[in-house]
C-alpha cells in the first residue's frame, strides 16, 4: 500500500467524522432555533427519539460519504468510521452520565447504533457502485 492510498484512507474516515460532527451540530442548532427541540435537557421521549433518528440519519450518510471518499474496500472504511464515532460516543456516554442532559439511554444508543448505521450507509454505497467488491448483485 502506497503512502498516498493510505493517506486518501484516513482523509476518507477523517471526513466521514467530521461530516458527523457537522451535520449533528447544525442539526442540534437548527432544531433549537426553530423551537422543535428546546435547548438544554431532552425532558420529551417524543424529542428524544425524533433527536436519535435524526442523528441515524447523519450518521448513515457519514458511512456514505467515508465509503465514496475511500480507495477501495468501502465497507472497511465505514467500519473504521462506525467503531471511532462508537468510541466517542461511549465517551460521551460517561463524560454526561450525570449532567443532567437528558435520559441515559440517548447516548448509549447513540453509541450502540455507530457501527451499524455507518455500515449501512457504507453498504448503501458499495451496493449501488462496486458490487463485486461486496458480493452483492451481478458486477455488471
Amino acid at each position: 500500500m502506497t503512502l498516498a492510498r493510505i493517506l486518501r484512507s484516513i482523509g476518507a474516515v477523517l471526513c466521514g467524522f467530521v461530516a458527523v460532527i457537522l451535520l449533528s451540530l447544525g442539526l442540534d442548532e437548527a432544531m433549537g432555533a426553530s423551537g422543535v427541540i428546546p435547548r438544554g435537557a431532552m425532558v420529551a421521549p417524543a424529542l428524544t427519539v425524533l433527536a436519535l433518528a435524526c442523528r441515524g440519519v447523519i450518521t448513515i450518510t457519514g458511512g456514505w460519504l467515508t465509503a465514496r471518499l475511500a480507495p477501495a474496500a468501502p465497507l472497511r472504511h465505514a467500519l473504521v468510521l462506525g467503531m471511532t464515532v462508537a468510541g466517542f460516543a461511549t465517551l460521551g456516554v460517561f463524560v454526561t452520565w450525570n449532567m443532567a442532559l437528558g435520559p441515559h439511554w440517548y447516548p448509549i444508543a447513540l453509541a450502540a447504533t455507530a457501527v451499524p448505521l455507518t455500515l449501512f450507509g457504507g453498504w448503501l454505497r458499495a451496493a449501488r457502485w462496486f458490487p463485486r467488491e461486496t458480493g452483492l448483485g451481478s458486477g455488471r
